[in-house]
């Protein structure tokens, strides 16, 4: 069908009524489709932290990164329009106990937005380090403010732990990605800057909340597949999701630790040696917690070929192998300066020609979907039902 054409459809009066395939687009769109821009960051993310690092990657870099940031603005806009023109499937979705979970995912994209601003806005001397500290505070509330509402939505229903998968946390993650966040704000910041410290207690405060919490979840998902076997279909992709909390948090102490050092002494805060003893700590939790993301990637890659499904419609599943493993990918480049381990680089350069490779293999892939309808397309049916429902509202009927 071409995307221009319009299909008919007989109304309740015998009248034909015409659905436009934008409308079907509209209606059909799902906060799902915002993994495609986080796996585009994921590249750029990645991509930054190579060893080698010739000039070239940069701009490469800021092409991922404005791709990103047109993805973020299409979908959000789409949302928006059919939270307008069909306010009912606008709220489906938002109450799907299994499509709800990615609500939080809009905030995630606009993580990666941020990182990518400091890396190709702020440090370039493009953009003041001062947006950059208010964008800070602007993602904490907004991680707050739809993490407990979407929390209070899912939990107000009972859910069967046999249909668990690790995507549920996702419910988890922008308040787990503080920690991430601060240290990339920690760049641009001054260390004698006292705004320096609440950036760093704060980040350090919402790890151990979004790694704590999270950390159930992934209790939970052992026990899950304890009771029914390693999970098939679409949910084969949600065990790579369980490797995002350890490797994030990992990354988040890792670099935290070493602004540590900085900020506290400069501050005289709690003793003279905080610095490096939360230095020192950061790196040995971060190393334990990096060891725990590549098993549970290891475990979730082994029998993922013969569990997942080879279908179009599923494709958007998939990009969670990209942006969850972002945590343990990047914390290969800092350990090696860290520990001074050369290997760990070369692991971490193969690691992001995988991510770059996979990314490219999935933008096919949805492309095509997408082409064909097998994603983000209504049935006619439901846009009429909800274009019926509407007019019937505005009438007085209901």
């Amino acid at each position: 069908m071409s995307p221009v054409v319009d299909s008919e459809q007989p109304s309740p009066d015998g009248s034909a009524q015409r659905v436009s395939r934008l409308a079907r687009r509209i209606h059909g769109w799902s906060w799902q489709a915002f993994p495609i821009g986080m796996g585009t960051g994921a590249v750029y993310v990645t991509l930054s932290g190579l060893k080698e690092h010739p000039g070239v990657l940069t701009t490469v870099e800021a092409f991922f990164f404005f791709l990103n940031l047109s993805t973020f603005l299409i979908n959000s806009t789409t949302l928006l329009l059919q939270a307008i023109l069909y306010p009912r499937q606008s709220r489906r979705l938002i109450c799907d106990p299994v499509k709800g979970v990615f609500v939080p995912l809009i905030v995630l994209s606009f993580a990666t937005i941020m990182i990518g601003t400091i890396n190709y806005g702020v440090i370039p001397g493009h953009l003041s380090p001062e947006g950059i500290y208010v964008l800070f505070w602007v993602y904490v509330f907004l991680s707050v403010s739809v993490c407990f509402p979407m929390l209070m939505i899912w939990y107000n229903k009972p859910h069967d732990v046999c249909t668990f998968t690790p995507a549920w946390a996702f419910l988890i993650f922008p308040m787990m990605l503080v920690g991430v966040i601060a240290a990339n704000v920690l760049r641009v910041l001054d260390p004698s800057d006292f705004r320096a410290v609440g950036v760093l207690f704060v980040g350090y405060f919402f790890q151990g909340v979004g790694f704590f919490m999270t950390t159930f979840y992934i209790c939970i998902y052992i026990l899950r597949i304890m009771t029914t076997g390693f999970m098939e279909g679409h949910q084969a992709n949600g065990a790579f999701v369980a490797c995002g909390p350890p490797g994030f948090t990992a990354l988040a102490l890792l670099n935290l630790g070493s602004y540590a050092r900085k900020i506290l002494p400069q501050h005289k805060l709690v003793s003279p040696l905080a610095g490096e003893l939360w230095y020192s700590s950061s790196v040995l939790v971060g190393l334990l917690l990096f060891g725990l993301s590549i098993f549970l990637f290891i475990f979730g890659m082994l029998p993922y070929w013969s569990r997942v499904h080879k279908d179009l419609s599923e494709i958007l599943g998939c990009w969670a192998l990209t942006f969850p493993n972002v945590g343990w990918i990047s914390c290969l480049r800092v350990l090696g300066d860290d520990l001074g381990i050369h290997f760990f680089f070369v692991l971490h350069a193969i690691m992001v020609v995988v991510m770059c490779a996979l990314w490219a293999v999935l933008i096919v892939l949805t492309a095509l979907a997408f082409w064909r309808g097998k994603i983000f397309l209504a049935a006619e049916a439901d846009v009429l039902r909800d274009n019926n429902r509407v007019a019937v509202a505005k009438n007085g009927s209901v």
